[in-house]
């Protein structure tokens, strides 16, 4: 593909099984509309006017998260094997085809990038059935690697860690086509705000004391026994304040509500909210569940992390990850959550290298480098992919 005058036409492909993804298809289009000329459309593969199958995935995924954790595990880890996970993969690309095949038609775009391993793996099939021809890029947005990712017919990958580099690497995929970037986060997470400015956000969130902030997250969807933490964290008799992001989790969020009169420490409670940057920002811990985007988010405001409730399979990776490289602790239950909040905000010298070990493996840059990555190797060599 080489530069012409006309706009690049660039179709990201996310899924919104929670909001990660999605997060970081939007973060890419806007580096990429930034550095170049293209138009970048961003879709949901899992929507239901695009197909009722991909739709019934979502649903059952979610469920199996939220109330089977532990078969969702068993089928996580059967997906991995060689043998039976090869065959689940052909299948659900083979499933999809038709769906990414009708996104194509509808949007004609000169290149695919996918946050997901579904769309990914139904573009590479119509690639190896000569259907399209079109240069696939997978932007893997974990700190693991799921076999659903691995596709001869994906023409480059972004991962998140040098070590994940290497690792796919191993398993068939050439070196030159692996890009180690990190996860791509909005800009957005890479301001740290002066004392005055956050002194200000303190005040806004109403907390008039200089007793430090927790920040509790369930990601996008409020996943996770939050109010269960809350009441763990509450019963601790150190001073501070709570902040509670729900998520599109209504239910939760009423709950919760219902306790800010009757908690032993201030209690703030958001639902679905675009001002988390400002909120990570002034919180001194974070406690969350291990989604990659938002601990990558947390990375880039150098905010330590406290990872709890993990999902099964990937998350649990993520937050073997984090914890490997000293930037986050890990919860199992919400007894080892308040015992490590109490052992960490006693101990103002751990969180300070938490926030260094964080600074040390933040990628706040991300989306430019990809941007910038893709636009020299396929609009600016003479060597770049050709439909």
């Amino acid at each position: 593909m080489s530069s012409t005058n006309k706009p690049a036409k660039i179709l990201l492909v996310s899924a919104s099984v929670g909001d990660g993804h999605t997060q970081a298809a939007l973060a890419i289009k806007a580096a990429i509309e930034n550095h170049a000329p293209a138009t970048v459309q961003v879709v949901d593969f899992m929507a239901g006017e695009n197909s009722y199958l991909n739709t019934l995935v979502k649903d059952v995924y979610l469920k199996l998260i939220d109330i089977f954790p532990d078969m969702y595990d068993l089928l996580y880890r059967f997906s991995q094997m060689p043998l039976p996970g090869s065959k689940v993969q052909s299948l659900m690309a083979i499933s999809m085809k038709r769906s990414m095949l009708t996104l194509i038609n509808t949007h004609r775009p000169d290149v695919i990038i996918c946050t997901h391993p579904f769309p990914c793996g139904a573009a590479a099939y119509l690639k190896r059935t000569h259907r399209i021809t079109h240069p696939l890029i997978g932007v893997i947005t974990d700190f693991a690697i799921h076999r659903f990712w691995r596709y001869n017919e994906t023409d480059m990958y972004f991962v998140a860690t040098p070590e994940l580099k290497q690792k796919l690497a191993t398993q068939g995929i050439s070196l030159p086509r692996i890009h180690a970037t990190g996860i791509p986060v909005s800009p957005k997470f890479s301001y740290i705000p002066e004392q005055a400015e956050l002194t200000i956000l303190r005040q806004q969130l109403g907390f008039s004391n200089n007793q430090p902030i927790l920040l509790i997250m369930g990601g996008g969807l409020g996943l996770g026994d939050l109010e269960q933490a809350v009441l763990a964290l509450d019963a601790l008799l150190l001073p501070f304040n709570l902040v509670v992001v729900a998520g599109r989790n209504a239910n939760l969020r009423r709950k919760l509500l219902t306790k800010t009169y009757s908690c032993a420490h201030p209690l703030k409670v958001f639902g679905y909210t675009r001002h988390v940057p400002e909120l990570m920002s002034v919180a001194d811990l974070l406690i969350t569940k291990p989604g990659a985007l938002t601990i990558s988010e947390a990375l880039s405001m150098r905010l330590p992390q406290l990872l709890y409730q993990a999902i099964p399979g990937h998350e649990e990776e993520n937050a073997a990850y984090l914890t490997r490289k000293g930037a986050a602790h890990w919860a199992h239950n919400s007894q080892t959550l308040a015992t490590t909040v109490n052992k960490l905000l006693t101990n103002p010298a751990q969180l300070d290298y938490m926030r260094e070990m964080a600074a040390l493996i933040a990628h706040p840059t991300a989306s430019q480098t990809i941007a910038t990555t893709l636009w020299q190797e396929l609009f600016q060599t003479d060597t770049a992919l050709s439909r």
